[in-house]
C-alpha cells in the first residue's frame, strides 16, 4: 500500500389498461436507461481514452483526489510496464522500475520556473519511480503530481501550458529521480535528455517524465518528447530514442491511472 509519505392495473373506472400504452410506456422507460447508459459509458470512454471532458469531472475528481494514499504502489507504479509499440519506429518497450520515491512534497522535484507554474494548483502529494528499460542503457522518471486543485484550475493550468508551451521550455523540467545503488544513481539534472509534462483536465493530477542515459552522459541541450519523436529529427535524445522512452512511460502510468479512477469498486489488495 501506498501509506506515504466506485397482475395487471385497472383505470379509475376500475377497467384495464390498455397494453398499449403500458408497451410505450415500457420503450420510453428502455430508452431512457438506454440513453443514460450510453451517456455514461460515452463519459467513462472519454475518461479511459485520455480525453477531458466535463460530464462525470465531479465523479473523477473526487475519486482521482485520493488514489495517492489507498492504491498499492504497484498498480500506480507496476514492477513492469509493457510499451507495445512505443519505442521508435514502433519497436516495443519494457521498463522494468528500479526504485520508487520516498512520499514527498514538491519543493526539490520542479525546476524553480516549472515549481512557479504549478503553484497556481498546490501540492497535495507527489509520487515518483524510477525505470530502466531492458538493455539498462537508460533510466526515466515517472511521476504522478496529486493537486489540490478544482477542475476549474486545472483547466486552466492546462489552457496555460498549451497556450505557452510551458511543457516545451528546457527552463520548466521535472528534476529525476536518482535512487543510490542503481543504473540510475547518475541521473541528475545535467542527465536529463527527453521529458514530457502532461496537465489533466479532468483529474487533479499532473503526470510528467524525464529520461536520461544510464551511464551518466550530460546532454546539451536537452530536447522535450514532442520534439524527439518527430520524423526526421537528428539531435542526440532523439537519435536515442529518449523521447519516446518518456512519452511512452508516462502515456502507459496515465492510463494505469485512469483505469483505476473508472473502477473505484476495485479494492486494493
Amino acid at each position: 500500500m501506498i501509506s506515504f509519505g466506485e397482475p395487471e392495473g385497472y383505470d379509475d373506472r376500475a377497467r384495464p389498461r390498455s397494453l398499449r400504452g403500458r408497451s410505450r410506456i415500457a420503450v420510453v422507460a428502455a430508452c431512457v436507461v438506454l440513453g443514460l447508459g450510453l451517456i455514461g459509458g460515452a463519459v467513462t470512454g472519454s475518461w479511459l481514452s485520455g480525453e477531458s471532458g466535463e460530464a462525470g469531472s465531479d465523479d473523477t475528481f473526487a475519486t482521482a483526489r485520493d488514489l495517492w494514499h489507498s492504491i498499492p504502489v504497484d498498480q500506480l507504479f507496476p514492477p513492469t510496464v509493457e510499451g507495445q509499440g512505443a519505442g521508435p519506429g514502433g519497436a516495443d518497450r519494457t521498463w522494468t522500475r528500479i526504485a520508487v520515491a520516498p512520499d514527498s512534497g514538491c519543493q526539490n522535484a520542479f525546476d524553480p520556473l516549472l515549481r512557479k507554474a504549478l503553484s497556481t494548483v498546490g501540492c497535495a502529494r507527489l509520487l515518483r519511480a524510477t525505470y530502466t528499460d531492458a538493455t539498462q542503457s537508460y533510466v526515466t522518471t515517472v511521476g504522478l503530481l496529486f493537486t489540490k486543485a478544482d477542475a476549474a484550475a486545472m483547466s486552466a493550468l492546462g489552457k496555460r501550458f498549451k497556450d505557452e508551451g510551458l511543457d516545451s521550455r528546457t527552463d520548466l523540467m521535472p528534476r529525476p529521480y536518482a535512487a543510490k545503488d542503481t543504473v540510475a544513481a547518475g541521473f541528475g539534472t545535467e542527465q536529463r535528455a527527453s521529458w514530457t509534462v502532461s496537465v489533466l483536465t479532468d483529474a487533479p493530477v499532473v503526470v510528467y517524465a524525464v529520461s536520461g542515459w544510464a551511464d551518466g552522459r550530460t546532454v546539451d541541450p536537452p530536447q522535450p518528447a514532442a520534439e524527439a519523436m518527430k520524423s526526421g529529427a537528428t539531435t542526440a535524445p532523439a537519435q536515442a530514442g529518449l523521447g519516446n522512452e518518456a512519452q511512452g512511460l508516462a502515456d502507459r502510468v496515465e492510463r494505469g491511472l485512469r483505469k483505476t479512477v473508472s473502477s473505484p469498486s476495485e479494492k486494493p489488495s
